[in-house]
């Protein structure tokens, strides 16, 4: 039987609103007070949300568990798939001393830990971004900074906060791909209009985060590196994105930017180096600093490689996993799809979602071999061996990072289930409808039902996909340019992504501080919200005052 999407059910767009907010209000609540485990809470909200679901928006009760179960799964595979293996590496790196030798290499290149931040949670992160998006950013460089000896708060929310202006092209641009798909804009002409956007931001992150970790004088006493990071970010990010393609544009950004860094770290040093390991404000997680080892002697030059070969190995694993070509040449072998009976092509989008009815996809593809979780586990098995591990040592290390995990997995799992749930249902969308009812300040909600569409579902590519056709009909409307609007929605998304659940989770595991995610959002929240206001204004004045920087169509 089908069923249409019902978007106003009350028939009052507020009391339609107010409820559609229900369970993602009750879900940042619960993480917000601390009172309520993190996994517990994404329980109770995925329940409130079928029961809006099923009894306000008059989803059947079937259709309804079945897009909670499939969510519980596509939260598993890729996240969870993601976070399991990254820590896995992780754990093994540890344990056989290699990161140990990681930490005084990066030591070499830098003891102040305010450029620690720039290179590892800015530059580096973004490769990661670029390489294959997905929570793997934040997994790696959270684990990597706590590694480092900063506190559990300042890695998870650093990471967090760093891990922004890279995100609307990471995975190789698969955030644009998704918004080109349901708008039928080019993705060139989009990635081009994001490209005339976040570069500012690619400016403005490295001196926001440091400032975040060290206070204004802090961040004033390193200005030079922080420019230098930044311009050598944003300039390529802005060339490649405009004059060569929206595909990699993290990935050059990236390489540039940490090598530009380490250059003029040769010449250049803070007068005072920071070696403070906790936020410059209230850090609950000071005194759970881990203790971290180090050695007088000086790592040979073998050793440095031999620490930085399992991350070397993994950049390339996740660089080959990440290309069109790769995933052609396996998926036609290497997928398994399940169509969901009873639910895949019977709910209907409607208008003004969608110009004309147009049916929802439920189906799982497992293509098992080319998610980015495989590429990372497989890294891993290569590094471990090439660590001297045995194979049935690494399955005991694997079961520990099982273990470690476990309540993370359930944690994401719920979380994917509410956003497919809500999603499916169309609560999303009716949230969506009520930022498009603002008329002149059309730009600056736009973006942030962007931003609302990432904090949601976790993903800057399932925003785009769930409200891009809606900004691009409301901008019609309203005589502004579908490319802008389409692309303030994916610029506008990435200063969400610090807030979503599933990535609190992701960093409060990498960091070993599960069970603090109240902790972590209520840091990163204000950050956030400030942020994507910034680039709703930014969006307004480009629709309005600077209607130069706009893309035309050729």
């Amino acid at each position: 039987m089908m069923w249409n999407q019902v978007y106003n059910p009350f028939g009052n767009s507020v009391l339609s609103t107010l409820a559609a907010a229900i369970p993602v209000v009750i879900l940042l609540a619960m993480i917000a007070s601390n009172k309520v485990k993190v996994h517990i809470a994404a329980i109770i909200a995925l329940v409130a949300a079928n029961l809006v679901a099923i009894f306000i928006f008059t989803m059947p009760a079937d259709m309804s568990i079945r897009a909670s179960l499939l969510g519980v799964i596509t939260g598993f595979f890729p996240i969870g798939w993601i976070v399991l293996n990254v820590i896995f590496l992780y754990r093994l790196t540890v344990e056989k001393g290699v990161f140990e030798t990681l930490q005084n290499t990066i030591g070499g290149v830098t003891r102040d830990r305010r450029l620690q931040i720039l290179l590892i949670a800015f530059s580096f992160g973004a490769f990661f971004e670029g390489a294959s998006g997905f929570g793997t950013p934040v997994a790696v460089t959270a684990a990597i900074l706590i590694g480092l000896g900063f506190s559990p708060l300042a890695a998870s929310g650093l990471s967090l906060i760093a891990n922004t202006a890279p995100v609307a092209y990471g995975a190789l641009g698969t955030p644009i791909a998704g918004l080109s798909s349901v708008t039928g804009i080019d993705p060139f002409l989009l990635g081009a209009m994001v490209g005339r956007q976040l570069p500012i931001f690619s400016l403005i992150i490295p001196f926001w985060v440091v400032w975040a970790f060290a206070g204004y004088r802090g961040m004033k006493e390193v200005w030079p590196a922080i420019l230098v990071t930044g311009v050598s970010f944003a300039v390529p990010q802005y060339l490649i994105s405009n004059f060569i393609n929206p595909w990699i544009v993290d990935i050059g950004a990236s390489l540039i930017s940490m090598a530009c860094l380490i250059g003029f770290l040769r010449i250049w040093q803070p007068k005072v180096i920071w070696t403070s390991p906790a936020l410059r404000t209230r850090d609950d997680s000071a005194s759970q600093v881990p203790p971290v080892k180090t050695t007088k002697t000086t790592p040979t030059r073998a050793e440095v490689w031999a620490s930085m070969t399992p991350w070397i190995i993994v950049c390339a694993v996740l660089l080959l996993w990440g290309t069109d070509w790769f995933k052609n040449a396996v998926n036609p072998w290497a997928t398994l799809s399940y169509s969901v009976p009873g639910l895949n092509n019977l709910i209907m989008k409607v208008a003004p979602i969608a110009a004309q009815p147009t049916p929802e996809k439920a189906v799982f593809a497992f293509t098992w071999l080319s998610y980015t979780g495989s590429g990372m586990l497989i890294a891993a098995v290569i590094s471990g061996l090439v660590m001297g591990y045995k194979p049935l040592e690494m399955l005991r290390v694997y079961g520990r990072t099982l273990k470690l995990c476990s309540y993370s997995l359930i944690t994401i799992s719920a979380m994917l289930a509410i956003g497919t749930l809500t999603r499916l249902s169309g609560i999303d969308a009716t949230l969506g409808l009520a930022f498009a009812a603002t008329g002149v300040l059309y730009p600056f909600f736009g973006t942030l039902l962007g931003w609302l569409g990432v904090a949601l579902t976790g993903s800057d590519t399932a925003s785009n996909v769930l409200f891009g056709n809606l900004q691009k009909i409301t901008s019609e409307q309203l005589g502004l340019s579908p490319i802008l609007m389409g692309a303030a929605n994916s610029s506008g998304g990435v200063m969400g992504k610090m807030i979503d659940a599933q990535s609190i989770v992701v960093a409060s595991t990498a960091t070993n501080w599960y069970g603090h995610e109240g902790t972590i959002l209520r840091f990163v929240f204000k950050h956030s919200i400030v942020l994507a206001c910034l680039v709703g204004v930014l969006v307004m004045l480009q629709a309005y005052v600077f209607t130069w920087m706009i893309v035309t169509p050729p």
